[in-house]
């Protein structure tokens, strides 16, 4: 009886030491080290566990930049004993001193750790200064940041420099600043190389620069940039060598060789803070434009040609703004006027940002074509784009000066037919009733003077008269036909939208063949309605895009831009292209993502 209580009594004890065993330790390669040098925190677990230490508690002094966990097991003289260990390289994130608490693994708690972070670690580690400071001799990688401006206009360019000085070599070096919600950032330009000489060291510098924005007014701070790279480890201690686990798993690797070079790096930045100014009262334009200069230029194509109804001309615009980007500029289509009787069509616009100096210059280049549905002299107003001098603190304008275009008359069309124009000069006929006005001496002695002239004139005014007369019989001609299987007297009771799909491609053919544009194109347009009524197209545009068919595709240019010049057309290349209806079944309708910016208007 006594032997089984022997027994109880020894795997007591067995498991009161391996318990007692069971405990976490917790050591740093180091207890001081200089700002911005990284330290390793070494976590041991005696016996075997399958969990992880809880290291939340330290992300609130430190960056964790790297970790690696490793387990060990021996049996000597058939004792078994364990191993778990977890080496964490920590990044501090202030100087002064820094308490490392304890960390929960398991049901075990490691015991309370002190680091020393600020000056000169003792071994030529690299330190930090803050921004704007002058840096200690004891330096030799630092950070530096600095504002242009501290009291910005909200949304106006803010350049900010930042330069790393390194008197040794740095490699894999990374310099992250991320914007913010209250900050859009923007690095502008490339990287600068150069060298300077600080008390008595001689340093490598890179300087970027970015661009920030604040996006609200009032007093705005982030964090700075954060550079992370990797500098000679001048101690040359293994990361792993004061460890026996890690050193023995390691040995004589290559691996653990290059781990003996170098050891990470951690630089941050001072916050960068600003107060921004909101728009202020003077700013009375419709867009706001905090820049330093802002320039508009217009270039017109074709220049000094000729210009008939239906031919496009092309108004290109040019806008820059140092100091913004090009997607702050506005829309210049939408400040554009056209007077009536001139359609716009804008192309999209294309933004380009380039580095000027310390600044930005965004630009915005934009082409709009211009038609004329009508002879005449159009006057198109002055552009105005006002714009906020944030170096004078006072709002400019750019202007555009009035522009006039003279449209004649299509090629081939009758002059009779044309439209009147906004400024008409004094026709034949006019000229001819002032002069019947005049005293009749004066008109004897001019006849009798300018006799010859007088009879071409007069030769002039019947042709005028007969062409008059052709082209009122033409439009006669073109009227269409009533929709098929109504009586002539209730034909304008029908329209055209309508008419079933069968009937308005019979009328769409009619049209065609008597020349009529205005008539084929509205029965185009009512077949393609009665074959899709759930999207019908707008325009002839959309429909040619929804039968996308090559050979119909120059046929529909030319029957849309005879609808709007008044030109002579043929419509046999179209109905013999169209000879019958493209079945529904083989034409696939394909739905836009984004409704048309620009919509097709119906014809005139």
């Amino acid at each position: 009886m006594k032997n089984p209580y022997r027994i109880l009594a020894a795997l007591l004890a067995c498991g009161v030491s391996l318990s007692a065993a069971a405990a976490v330790t917790a050591s740093l390669d180091r207890d001081r080290v200089a700002s911005g040098e990284t330290v390793r925190l070494l976590l041991q677990h005696d016996g075997n566990t399958d969990s992880q230490p809880d290291i939340s508690p330290l992300k609130r002094d430190f960056d964790v930049l790297g970790s690696s966990s490793g387990s060990s097991m021996q049996i000597v003289n058939g004792h078994t004993s364990a191993q778990t260990q977890v080496n964490l390289v920590l990044a501090p994130k202030h100087d002064g001193k820094i308490r490392i608490p304890p960390l929960q693994w398991g049901d075990q708690k490691s015991p309370t750790l002190e680091l020393t972070v600020g000056g000169n670690s003792g071994n030529g580690g690299a330190g930090r200064q803050p921004a704007g400071e002058a840096t200690a001799e004891t330096s030799h990688v630092f950070l530096t940041a600095t504002l242009d401006q501290q009291r910005p206009y909200v949304q106006a360019a803010v350049v900010l420099t930042v330069r790393i000085h390194a008197d040794q070599p740095i490699y894999q070096a990374s310099l992250d600043f991320p914007a913010g919600a209250d900050v859009l950032v923007k690095q502008l330009g490339k990287d600068q190389q150069t060298s300077e000489t600080r008390n008595g060291r001689t340093y490598q510098v890179i300087e970027r620069k970015y661009l920030l924005f604040p996006q609200r007014s009032g007093p705005i701070s982030i964090d700075g940039p954060v550079l992370d790279a990797q500098v000679q480890d001048s101690g040359g201690s293994d990361p792993f060598g004061n460890d026996s686990f890690f050193g023995n798993l390691f040995g004589r690797m290559p691996l653990a060789g290059m781990m003996n070079a170098t050891r990470p790096l951690r630089l941050r930045a001072k916050a960068v803070a600003m107060n921004v100014q909101p728009r202020p009262a003077g700013a009375t334009g419709s867009n706001w434009l905090p820049a330093q200069k802002v320039t508009l230029e217009e270039t017109w194509r074709p220049g000094n040609a000729t210009i008939h109804v239906g031919d496009p001309v092309t108004r290109h615009l040019h806008l820059a703004a140092l100091g913004l980007t090009g997607a702050q500029l506005p829309d210049l289509a939408a400040l554009m006027a056209v007077p009536d009787g001139i359609k716009a069509y804008p192309d999209q616009a294309k933004l380009v940002d380039s580095p000027q100096g310390d600044s930005n210059l965004g630009s915005r280049d934009q082409d709009i074509a211009l038609i004329a549905s009508r002879a005449g002299r159009y006057a198109l107003p002055a552009m105005r784009l006002s714009w906020w001098d944030s170096a004078h603190n006072l709002q400019r304008e750019a202007v555009l000066p009035e522009h006039t275009l003279e449209i004649l008359p299509a090629a081939g069309a009758p002059a009779a037919t044309a439209a009147p124009t906004a400024n008409p000069a004094p026709s034949i006929p006019a000229q001819a009733d002032a002069q019947a006005n005049a005293p009749a001496e004066t008109a004897q002695s001019a006849q009798a003077t300018h006799a010859p002239p007088w009879q071409w004139i007069s030769l002039g005014l019947g042709l005028l008269w007969l062409g008059t007369v052709l082209a009122w019989w033409r439009s006669r001609r073109r009227t269409p036909p009533p929709a098929p299987g109504k009586d002539a007297k209730d034909s304008d009771a029908t329209t055209p939208a309508a008419l079933p799909a069968g009937s308005a491609f019979k009328a769409f053919q009619r049209a065609c063949h008597d020349g009529d544009p205005r008539a084929a194109r509205q029965y185009l347009l009512a077949w393609a309605s009665a074959v899709w009524p759930a999207h019908p197209p707008p325009g002839l545009n959309a429909l040619s895009r929804l039968l996308d068919d090559a050979k119909l595709a120059e046929p529909l240019r030319q029957l849309d831009r005879a609808c709007y010049t008044d030109c002579a057309w043929q419509g046999e290349a179209l109905a013999q292209a169209m000879s019958k209806p493209p079945a529904p079944a083989a034409v696939v309708e394909r739905r836009q993502a984004l409704p048309e910016l620009y919509p097709e208007l119906p014809a005139p």
